[in-house]
């Protein structure tokens, strides 16, 4: 696959240098890890070579003795990524597990094999490296850490991974060093597959969906989840059909996304209009992104909000499963839908409302505090039917199959079902949108506070309440959230390309939300 300079990604990442014209690119851990581009010197061996190393001595700080479960997805800079971190941790004497298959693997199943590891083996705990940008375009490369709880380390970890990271690429002897030249411990096999697909029906109601014999086609986006898919299909008969196999690294298959770059957003109706286009032949169709910690939910009604979908989930889920305790919360991000605490609330449910970010739920799911954390960008996970957790990272997969779940139960499509409880809810009017974002205009949604807002309208109301720091647990959002009477908005930077991200709520209708909109983007320019 070229790059702009005709050299090969896998060449730069290999042969490049990490100087620029600052000295060298260092390693920065956004909301999922670290992305770059082998092209710019911003991913490359010797970045992928510090951080792992910086976790091998973070989990030997923490105590781990089991293996690192490691996985990579189907994006060029993926696979010599994996090589280094495999090669890195033998060298340093880590136990290693890799899929026995050599293939790509999902991130949720590197979740999911992290929690059953500790809980059979919970002294010697294991957690995971999975190489993988999500749904960047396919020049990128991305690295993150999941720690023994099974989801997104938090702060704490990153941070402290970030900067020991970068503390061994300062010193020019470990740049230019091959090898760490240590003792080697092989990579052990797992069937990541077959582990994952197998318990399915520990979460979801697989029985179900294959007797409905309800039509459903999927695309994988190019990504990690095909296999996944397949097996699937073999080990419960379902009417299923994978529609796109092609897993190439250039994703010359995607059509450009809204703004022209190709991108594996499921959750985009630009990225997913090769899905769109074939609706009619399925009662349901699924996409996930690369690493398939995302859904897009299709029916005949188009590509699902999947705002519209979490609310369906929580409500749909609180009602089929019995065995979940009537305490458990419901979790958000604050830049989801209001109906999420409209339906919580009709459940008797305490919301849990925190940043953007899917790792401010993985205590919760994993001390089994929440039954289901989702966020606006079709990320979610809940617990199993009897209350256990599942996966602490975003699983794309199962929520796709819970759509099949809610069709075979009830009839009803994911939009037909958001439909019913719109009616009884009450109707909003959502929208999200990406600018370009530069340092200064980063910095400026970072040092917004609810004083600089006085006396200023949103869609023609005054303020009610202004937050830079989320309800739940009182975490910085990395911006600000002004809710009025009939409406909110939220400004943040992007935590994983260089956008920043206006969101707008109203109550009353489209053009509301059109003039939040715009206010807001006069508040940043």
């Amino acid at each position: 696959m070229p790059n702009s300079t005709g050299h090969s990604l896998t060449d730069s990442f290999w042969n490049g240098v990490v100087e620029s014209e600052d000295g060298y690119k260092s390693v920065s851990f956004g909301t999922s890890g670290h992305r770059g581009r082998a092209s710019d010197g911003s991913f490359n061996k010797v970045h992928i070579r510090a951080i792992t190393h910086a976790v091998a001595e973070w989990r030997q700080k923490q105590g781990y003795t089991g293996p690192v479960f490691v996985a990579m997805d189907t994006h060029a800079l993926s696979k010599p990524a994996l090589e280094v971190v495999v090669e890195t941790l033998e060298e340093l004497g880590v136990p290693v597990r890799v899929d026995v298959k050599n293939g790509y693997t999902p991130t949720p199943v590197i979740s999911r094999a992290i929690l059953v590891h500790n809980r059979t083996y919970p002294d010697a705990l294991s957690d995971g490296i999975i190489l993988t940008p999500s749904h960047n375009p396919p020049e990128d490369g991305g690295i993150k850490y999941n720690g023994a709880d099974g989801g997104p380390a938090g702060s704490v970890a990153t941070g402290w991974i970030q900067q020991r990271a970068n503390e061994l690429m300062a010193t020019l002897s470990y740049r230019e060093e091959s090898s760490i030249n240590a003792s080697r411990e092989p990579a052990g096999k797992v069937d990541y597959v077959d582990d994952y697909v197998s318990k399915l029906p520990l979460v979801v109601d697989m029985d179900a969906i294959a007797r409905s014999g309800v039509r459903i086609g999927v695309d994988p986006l190019g990504g990690s989840a095909l296999d996944v898919w397949d097996a699937i299909n073999e080990q419960f008969g379902l009417d299923l059909a994978v529609v796109n196999r092609s897993q190439s690294p250039d994703f010359a298959f995607m059509p450009p996304d809204h703004d022209g770059k190709i991108r594996m957003d499921c959750s985009s109706s630009a990225a997913m209009a090769n899905v769109l286009a074939r609706k009619d032949e399925f009662d349901l169709m699924f996409g996930n992104d690369p690493d398939a910690d995302r859904h897009g939910i299709v029916d005949a009604g188009g590509l699902l909000n999947p705002n519209h979908y979490l609310v369906v989930c929580i409500d749909y889920l609180l009602r089929h499963r019995p065995q979940w305790g009537r305490d458990l919360g419901v979790g958000k991000t604050l830049v989801s839908s209001s109906l999420i605490d409209r339906v919580g609330a009709s459940h008797g449910r305490t919301l849990f409302e925190v940043p953007v970010g899917f790792k401010w739920f993985v205590e919760g799911l994993h001390q089994g505090r929440l039954c289901f954390g989702g966020e606006e960008s079709a990320g979610a996970s809940f617990l199993t039917m009897d209350g256990q957790p599942w996966s602490t990272d975003k699983d794309g997969i199962i929520l796709c199959l819970l759509a099949a779940e809610i069709y075979a139960v009830t009839g009803l499509t994911p939009h037909a079902y958001f439909q019913k409880l719109e009616a009884q809810h009450g109707a909003t009017w959502y929208r999200r949108v990406d600018r370009p974002a530069d340092q200064r205009i980063i910095e400026r949604l970072k040092g917004l506070r609810a004083g600089a807002l006085s006396g200023k309208l949103f869609g023609g109301d005054p303020i009610v309440k202004a937050e830079a720091s989320a309800p739940g647990n009182g975490a910085p959002i990395g911006g600000i959230k002004v809710t009025t009477r009939n409406g909110w908005i939220a400004m943040r930077p992007s935590g994983t390309e260089p956008l920043y991200k206006i969101y707008g709520e109203s109550f009353v209708g489209p053009e509301h939300l059109e003039q939040l909109l715009k206010d807001a983007a006069a508040l940043v320019g």
